[in-house]
């Protein structure tokens, strides 16, 4: 009977009676200890004290299995050590060494997978570290808080590493996060206190043109109004489109009621030197009309560019059906017209220079430096006119005196009184633009 009774069998292998008392042989550098006494017979002691080790044994193979299967087997550590302890405290009579052993090597495999999981959570961290880091210039607002949330989510996922680099990589981390909502707020506070100016600006020009829009001074209150128009570009801000549209509205009217105001001025105007009696079609009536379309003529420099060349071009229809004028005042009245008009297509060319400079990517211009730069562009354009000027009577100069050139010479002389006119209508426009800038 004793030979198959196995739980007898080994509890006598690993322990023994003795004066009452059961006892555990040495084991794990341990010398032999009681772990209990006997109440009935000695084996059914030893078979009692072969059971708890057996119900010990099967804990720890249950532990070694949750073990094998865990992902975060780093959790299992303390419980690993916790049992190795009890291994050399525990009352039972069995293999206490094999088990022991079994539970260093799982130790010693799983600091192997710690460690191996450490590095992988160490790269993982760095990465999600230099990702945070990357934004601290972005002013991508909304895909940069995605993608914050996204990493800070990824950063608790991941395990831990070296004790001794956990602070560091924490403070690094946390440390560019809030960064990133230390900047989004500054630049939501700035975005409103931004939001702030720019309708007050806007607001300034608007008062600005209405007080403007009523004004009978309406040479200098036009230039005025174009420098208000310049410096509503300059503003280009962002604005909800409700309120950027009223405030559009009530700027764009003040500037219309002034400019439908200086049209029917232009317009309605009359020299006073217009005198009654003077008969249809007659020479006199000729030369009044020629004298008011002079005039005329030369208040289009206060309208905008395209308007002004509009009017300009229906005064130079006008002047077509004028009549037949001669004498020293016909001719001195013809050089004003054409002076007058020839300064307001130079403006529209002019404006149209500079806006493709800026739509080639030059910044908006304040009304001073816009003056500058039409300036130094009007002086480029003089200098050109005077070579092509130079090189007509180099021309003139060269051709014979023989009556078969009278009708090129002729041409040559009327190209040259173009250009001279040309450089004088340049000329005057440099005056006015050097004129002090008032706002």
């Amino acid at each position: 009977m004793e030979l198959t009774d196995h739980p007898l069998t080994e509890a006598r292998r690993y322990g023994y009676v003795e004066d009452g008392g059961v006892w555990l042989r040495p084991v794990l550098g341990q010398p032999a200890r009681r772990i209990g006494q006997v109440k009935d017979t000695d084996d059914d002691a030893l078979r009692y004290f072969a059971q708890r080790y057996e119900a010990f044994r099967t804990k720890i193979d249950e532990l070694l299995q949750r073990l094998q299967a865990a992902d975060n087997q780093g959790s299992f550590l303390m419980k690993l050590l916790h049992l190795q302890e009890q291994t050399k405290q525990h009352d039972g009579l069995g293999d206490y060494e094999s088990l022991h052993r079994r539970l260093k090597e799982a130790e010693e495999q799983l600091n192997v997978s710690v460690a191996r999981n450490r590095e992988k959570n160490l790269a993982t961290k760095i990465s999600l570290i230099a990702q945070a880091e990357a934004l601290r210039d972005t002013v991508e607002w909304i895909s940069a808080s995605e993608t914050v949330k996204e990493l800070r989510q990824a950063w608790l996922k991941t395990g831990p590493v070296d004790k001794a680099l956990t602070e560091e990589l924490e403070t690094r981390f946390h440390g560019a996060v809030q960064n990133f909502f230390d900047r989004r707020k500054a630049f939501q506070t700035d975005r409103k206190a931004l939001a702030r100016r720019t309708v007050e600006r806007y607001r300034e020009l608007v008062n600005q043109a209405e007080a403007l829009k009523n004004s009978d001074q309406f040479e200098a209150t036009s230039r005025q109004l174009k420098q208000l128009q310049t410096a509503w570009r300059e503003v280009n801000g962002t604005l909800p489109k409700k309120q950027a549209a009223e405030l559009w509205t009530k700027f764009r009217a003040a500037n219309n009621h002034f400019f439908e105001r200086l049209k029917k001025h232009i317009e309605t105007q009359r020299p006073p030197e217009v005198r009654p009696g003077a008969a249809p079609g007659s020479p006199e009536e000729s030369l009044l009309r020629k004298r008011e379309l002079a005039k005329r003529a030369e208040a289009l420099i206060a309208l905008p560019p395209n308007q002004g060349v509009t009017q300009a071009k229906n005064l130079q229809a006008e002047w077509k059906q004028s009549g037949a004028v001669r004498g020293p005042e016909s001719d001195q009245l013809w050089q004003r017209f054409m002076l007058a008009c020839d300064k307001v297509f130079e403006m529209s060319a002019l404006d149209y220079y500079l806006r493709k400079r800026q739509a080639e990517g030059a910044a908006p211009l304040a009304p001073a430096e816009r003056a500058q730069a039409a300036t130094v562009a009007l002086r480029k354009f003089i200098e050109s006119d005077r070579q092509e000027l130079a090189t007509l009577k180099d021309n003139l100069g060269k051709l014979n005196s023989s009556p078969a050139n009278d009708q090129f010479r002729q041409l040559l002389q009327g190209k040259i009184r173009t250009f001279e006119r040309k450089i004088q209508t340049k000329t005057e426009l440099i005056a006015l633009f050097q004129l002090p800038i008032t706002g």
